[in-house]
Formats: structure tokens, C-alpha cells, sequence
């Protein structure tokens, strides 16, 4: 309601003042006998660019403080510079002997100083997110749009599956490979031993496929911070940077998730997260799985599920190449994934003294 009464009384306020300025202009008219239709243009154009600007008001939604900010910041920046540029246009002028009143030197002046404030508002409009300026109430600092970055170290690139992760849609951060990055993996690549060039071209593979992909935001990040340039090993690096960037480090390094942790960087563990997506199963529900080989104890068959689970089916030695419907007995959470046991259904666990 306080906003409409002060749209009100500015469009009020602007009739006012034009229309005192066009009695005013009015009377003169009249006294030095001149025609006055035109002076209805000095209330008509200055009351219709109030209510156009009151429309703009009504209608722009989205405000932001930042770009206001900008607006005033800009244009202080840019008369200040224009201001100067003036001032040289002048001297100019008068090494050549050319009245400061000249029509060409004038419209020079007024398109240098029109354009140093034009490119003072866009320069400061665009990078507004990568300063720190404060003005009375207000105050302009890094803007962070959207989650944190996600910094990927060599083993989660090589292992590949934060492609399939990213093919999800479920990465809306963007995606970092520092340039340290890809010079390990490319020397990796370059390596004689077979597996380790194996791996490393594996992991290229990866990386460009996560370029093409239009689903996810990635970068090629050249760091340039003394800190990251200041660390020893690629390890240290990515941490340093991670801590530079507010990001969070993707690995499926062990050692690498340790250290991170203790600087205080947050790390997404791609094992971590496999086994938090595998089946949840409770002891005394049946479920179907293969067995492909005998296990430790006797009797024992294994087989996996298709995520790569373990299962330890009882009494399932019997029935290797087989596919069966176990009970689960128990499960057991280890740091290498999920083990399931069970036993085959129909039939009986045995005792201690049936075990060979």
C-alpha cells in the first residue's frame, strides 16, 4: 500500500513541476506573441515517462540490491572518468588552437564521456560478483550462484562412473578438473606400463565424454593461487584449491578423503555413495541370486547381485550355475561394500557338529 501512495506522489509531483514549467512557459509565449501548442509537450512527454517508469516498477519482478548498486556505482566511476576525459579533449583543443566551444569538440566530449559511463555500468554490472566495494548499506562480495563446485581428482575420473552419475541431471554444481588434473592423466597415459596407460586413456575417454555431455557444466580450471602453486604433490594441490574455490573434492581415493577431511574440505566419496544406493535388504526377506562359485566354509556358494554385492548363500554349494531364492540370514557392512548371507530356501542351516 506505502508502495502505490509514493508511485502516486511521484507522478504527482512530476505533473506539478511540468505543469508550473509550462505556465510559466506559457506566459512568456504569450507575451512575445508565439504560438503555446507546443508547450503541451512539457507536460504530456515528462508525465508519459513517469507512468512508463512506474509500469517498469510495477512489472520488474525480480530486483536485486547488487544491480542498483552497480547502476550507481558505474555511473559514479564513469562521470568521474568522464569528467577527466573532458578535460583532455580540452587540452587537446587548445594545443590546436580550437575553441573549447566548438560544435565538433563539444559532441566529442559529450560521446567520450556517454561512452566512458557506458563501459564503466557494464564492466561493473559483470564482474559486481568477483569484488568486495561497500557503500553505505550496501555491500558487493563474491556471489556463489548455485552449490559449490565439484573439484574431480585423477581415481574418480579413471574409475568413470561420476559419467553415468552426471548423465542423472542430479549434478547441478559445476564440475572442475583442475589442469594439474589433466596432466597426471596424461601422463598416466603416456606411461610404459601397459596397465597404468590403460587406465590413464580410460580416464581421458571419461573426461571427454563429460565435455560432450550437455547435461552437465564442466571446466577446465587453470589454478593460479600461491597456495595450490605452493603444494607439493597433486593431492595437496586439489585440497588447496578445493579450500581456494569453497568447493568439494569427488574421489574414491582413500587416503586422499582423510587428508581432505582434516583441512576441513568437504570430500563426495564415490564408493560412499555406491553403497548408500545398493538394496537395503532385512534378515528374514527372500531374494533370487546366482551362484558362481564355492564358498569359504562348507557348503557355502557365492554369488553377486547386480550391483556387485556379495551374497554367501548356505547350502548353496550344490547349486553353483544355478539360480536360487536364498532367506537372508544376516548382513555385514564392511569398508570394500555390502555382504549378504543367507540360505537357500527349503532347507536348513547346519549345526556345528554337521559342518566337515
Amino acid at each position: 500500500m506505502i508502495l502505490h501512495a509514493v508511485r502516486i506522489v511521484f507522478l504527482l509531483v512530476v505533473l506539478a513541476i511540468t505543469i508550473s514549467f509550462a505556465s510559466e512557459m506559457v506566459s512568456k509565449a504569450r507575451n512575445a506573441g508565439l504560438d503555446t501548442t507546443y508547450v503541451t509537450l512539457y507536460v504530456l512527454l515528462p508525465a508519459l515517462t513517469a507512468f512508463v517508469l512506474i509500469m517498469v516498477d510495477m512489472f520488474w519482478k525480480r530486483k536485486r540490491l547488487q544491480v542498483l548498486s552497480g547502476l550507481f556505482f558505474g555511473v559514479l566511476a564513469g562521470l568521474t572518468l568522464g569528467y577527466a576525459s573532458t578535460l583532455i579533449v580540452e587540452l587537446v583543443a587548445s594545443v590546436f588552437e580550437v575553441s573549447d566551444r566548438d560544435p565538433v569538440v563539444e559532441l566529442v566530449k559529450v560521446l567520450l564521456g556517454a561512452s566512458v559511463i557506458f563501459m564503466c555500468v557494464t564492466f561493473v554490472l559483470q564482474t559486481k560478483d568477483d569484488f568486495r566495494f561497500v557503500i553505505p548499506y550496501v555491500e558487493f562480495s563474491k556471489e556463489r550462484r548455485g552449490a559449490r563446485p565439484l573439484l574431480l581428482d585423477t581415481s574418480v575420473i579413471i574409475d568413470g562412473r561420476i559419467a553415468d552419475i552426471a548423465e542423472t541431471r542430479i549434478l547441478e554444481s559445476t564440475v572442475v578438473v583442475p589442469r594439474f588434473v589433466l596432466a597426471e592423466l596424461q601422463s598416466i597415459a603416456d606411461s610404459d606400463d601397459k596397465l597404468k596407460r590403460n587406465r590413464g586413456r580410460r580416464g581421458l575417454d571419461i573426461l571427454n565424454r563429460l565435455q560432450r555431455s550437455e547435461k552437465l557444466d564442466i571446466q577446465i580450471l587453470d589454478a593460479n593461487a600461491a597456495a595450490v602453486e605452493m603444494a607439493e604433490d597433486v593431492d595437496a594441490k586439489l585440497v588447496a584449491l578445493a579450500r581456494h574455490l569453497d568447493g568439494r573434492i569427488v574421489t574414491n581415493d582413500y587416503n586422499l578423503n582423510k587428508v581432505a577431511q582434516l583441512r576441513g574440505v568437504v570430500v563426495i566419496n564415490i564408493n560412499d555413495l555406491a553403497n548408500a544406493l545398493k538394496p537395503i535388504v532385512l534378515p528374514g526377506e527372500t531374494m533370487s541370486v546366482k551362484v558362481i562359485k564355492p564358498g569359504e566354509e562348507a557348503g557355502q556358494g557365492v554369488g553377486y547381485l547386480e550391483d556387485g554385492t556379495m551374497v554367501v548363500a548356505e547350502q548353496g554349494r550344490a547349486h553353483i550355475g544355478e539360480e536360487v531364492t536364498i532367506t537372508v540370514t544376516s548382513i555385514l557392512q564392511t569398508s570394500a561394500g555390502r555382504m549378504i548371507f543367507g540360505r537357500v530356501e527349503g532347507q536348513k542351516a547346519y549345526s556345528r557338529g554337521q559342518r566337515r
